[in-house]
């Protein structure tokens, strides 16, 4: 152990020599990670791991972040002489979106809501007009004012009350997802002085128009407390009206599209149990539905004298049934829609006379529409062989239209209205993507890839026309695997800027996510989890004997556990990829797992494992990609990092690359850049996203030696 510890330690100190030599001329000499005189020392199950940048998790010491900034820096020099690169894509992303444009109406009531944006400004203006649109407009809230004098703004909650006369937003200034709760007057357009700081997401108006509910978080991040908050009062008399003690539960609150309830939901990564509140009852107590019970999940919506529950209880890919509302326990339930082993229900929207499932088969989602009086069912149909599809908010429950985006990897994000009567759709808006931009001139495919244990995984991919599959191809390859959440193909005008250099893009539709249903999610976590790493790779290769590309024109990238997949890919397989890009990855999993005090540990052990019981501690550290960097040839890396990040903390990607730097023996491009004003998203402005998007595209072509036409150096 401690040879091991002297050779690390001079590795160490011969990359801080060699990097301070690296970038003398940098605007600003970095300053990289220093070693430890003692590095710290984690033991767990008679396991030692010596850790020497573990002391970079210490964010008020002014080391850290010079280091942060030197790395920055660092970065900037290395990218210099691409800044002429950098500046066409953005002019050619800018180009290619309507800068001046609005979102399509919404109505609820006696108004049409709406977003409108205005060129050369970096953020929405919120708007409505009454009773038609050619009334006049209100500006409901103009998020540029709101973010003078800030780096990053972004809107949490934005409730109407339900007499429409009062606005509940929130607003996060630096990327930690804790927002500042207002109230302004609609009628005059003054702010009241009810403000309410370190509330979360959850925000919702009872039906007086008085009360308002939110949540908070604990030390972890962890959203965990409901507040009743009466206009008027100060916040620190706010109300305490629920409590989840229980660490490995999220609260969340929401209000039913009738408007009749305020569900409270309890919710770990497998279990759910809902509250509910007749919302004219504002100081009443929140009754439980049916009490949790391991690896049942359920959500509910209401409808007359019912309440109506998607379930996953006896259901591996979710029923629907309905209880009485003066009856709601389990003993009570009645099957409506029985469960289909080769069909998942994602998601359930009720109406007063209709019910849609968001449903999802061979990994392609459906919208199922079922008229409640008749039962008779029917299916939206689309044309495309891999698309996306997710519905508006539909605030009105008495309407026939239902309204849904449809986007695919060539066609920009369209919003229907759908007649759920007389089964017309009508196309309300479709994002104009200006420039010449024309989908005819590009190809979308539905690949399945054969994995090594004999599952055939699904890939979506994109290209341009007269694609020669002679392995030429430079080819961008996205994956995630994680929690269920399938990533489905959808449209990035900014990512036409590669398609017309001759890329290939690609998602690899991988187990541990969703695409295929609860068994595909649950076939790539836990003690399963290396299957999320073979599956990509098993694409990899797959597109590579496939002709699309080769590996060294190989990218790919993933952000947060795909962060996870990306770090653990490029240990098993760096010979397969040229170039990775890890955004806000999530690296360094045995040690946060082992640390409940950081946010997510607890409510992940339903994911990862819980490393306290050995056999998950020895499997999460053979896969973890922090434990497993050895001396080795790595490819070239791009890694972001976010100092305000709650979800997946700065540290981790600057230690990972710490210790890529000390170990690695190539001499590939290996680049930290930290967002040091942002979180998780990254920047919240659209012009500073597509910076960002620039930043990271110039570095690609500049790996790969790519020039403007799409030729090679």
């Amino acid at each position: 152990m401690v040879q091991t510890k002297a050779m690390f330690l001079f590795l160490f100190s011969f990359f801080a020599l060699m990097l301070g030599f690296a970038v003398a001329q940098a605007p600003r000499e970095p300053r990289p990670p220093r070693a430890r005189q003692i590095p710290h020392r984690l033991e767990k199950h008679g396991d030692v791991r010596i850790d020497p940048f573990y002391w970079l998790r210490e964010q008020d010491n002014p080391e850290v972040r010079a280091y942060l900034e030197a790395e920055n820096a660092y970065t900037e020099a290395v990218m210099a002489h691409t800044r002429p690169l950098q500046e066409a894509l953005f002019k050619e992303m800018r180009a290619r979106i309507k800068e001046t444009d609005l979102s399509v109406p919404e109505r609820l009531g006696d108004y049409y809501y709406y977003t409108r944006t205005e060129a050369g400004k970096q953020y929405p203006i919120y708007c409505r007009k009454k009773g038609s649109l050619d009334a006049p407009e209100e500006i409901l809230l103009d998020q540029n004012q709101l973010a003078e004098g800030h780096s990053f703004c972004r809107i949490g909650a934005f409730r109407v009350s339900p007499d429409q006369r009062l606005l509940a937003f929130s607003v996060d200034y630096n990327g930690s997802e804790q927002f500042l709760l207002q109230v302004k007057n609609l009628e005059t357009g003054e702010m009241l002085p009810d403000r309410v700081a370190g509330t979360y997401y959850s925000v919702e108006w009872a039906n007086d128009n008085r009360t308002l509910f939110y949540s908070t978080l604990d030390e972890t991040m962890r959203p965990y407390r409901l507040y009743r908050h009466r206009l008027g009062q100060p916040a620190e008399q706010d109300q305490l009206v629920f409590e989840e003690p229980d660490e490995a539960y999220y609260l969340y609150l929401n209000r039913s599209r009738d408007d009749r309830f305020l569900f409270l939901t309890l919710e770990s990564n497998t279990t759910t149990e809902v509250h509910f509140l007749p919302a004219d009852q504002p100081k009443g107590r929140f009754r439980l539905v049916e009490a949790r019970r391991p690896n049942v999940e359920y959500s509910l919506a209401s409808r007359g004298d019912y309440f109506y529950i998607l379930t996953n209880d006896q259901a591996r890919n979710f029923r629907v049934m309905r209880t009485p509302i003066n009856r709601p326990g389990r003993e009570n339930w009645e099957e409506v829609i029985p469960h289909r082993p080769q069909v998942k229900v994602d998601r359930m929207e009720l109406f007063a006379n209709h019910m849609v499932l968001l449903e999802r088969e061979q990994g392609l989602k459906k919208i199922r529409i079922q008229q409640m009086d008749s039962g008779q069912v029917h299916y939206v149909k689309f044309p495309e062989p891999a698309y996306n599809i997710w519905p508006a908010r539909n605030p009105e429950f008495n309407t026939n239209l239902f309204r849904f985006t449809y986007t695919s990897l060539v066609t920009p994000r369209s919003v229907y209205d759908y007649h759920m009567d007389t089964r017309q759709m009508e196309l309300k808006k479709r994002d104009d993507v200006l420039g010449g931009y024309n989908p005819e001139n590009y190809v979308t495919e539905r690949l399945w890839a054969p994995a090594r244990d004999g599952k055939k995984v699904p890939i979506s991919l994109v290209y341009r026309k007269g694609l020669k599959k002679d392995g030429s191809h430079p080819l961008y390859l996205y994956g995630y695997g994680a929690y269920g959440i399938s990533i489905d193909p959808g449209f990035s005008a900014s990512r036409v800027s590669l398609l017309d250099r001759g890329f290939v893009f690609a998602i690899a539709h991988i187990r541990g996510g969703g695409a295929l249903g609860r068994e595909w999610y649950e076939e790539g976590k836990l003690l399963k989890k290396k299957n999320t790493f073979f599956d990509f790779i098993d694409c990899a290769e797959f597109l590579i004997r496939e002709g699309y590309t080769r590996p060294e024109r190989l990218v790919i990238s993933g952000g947060s556990a795909g962060g996870l997949l990306m770090g653990a890919v490029t240990n098993m397989r760096p010979d397969l990829f040229r170039l990775v890009i890890a955004k806000v990855p999530f690296v360094d999993v045995l040690t946060t797992m082992l640390d409940p005090d950081l946010p997510l540990t607890v409510t992940e052990y339903e994911e990862w494992g819980n490393p306290n019981i050995p056999e998950y501690y020895w499997y999460i550290k053979s896969y973890s990609p922090y434990d497993n960097v050895t001396a080795r040839d790595y490819p070239n890396m791009l890694i972001t990092a976010g100092w305000n990040d709650p979800r997946v903390k700065y540290w981790e990607p600057a230690k990972w690359a710490a210790k890529l730097r000390a170990l690695k023996t190539d001499h590939n491009r290996l680049l930290l850049k930290t967002n040091m004003g942002a979180g998780h998203g990254g920047a919240s402005g659209r012009y500073d996203y597509l910076k960002e998007i620039a930043f990271e595209y110039a570095f690609i072509l500049d790996v790969l030696g790519l020039t403007e036409d799409g030729g090679s150096h």
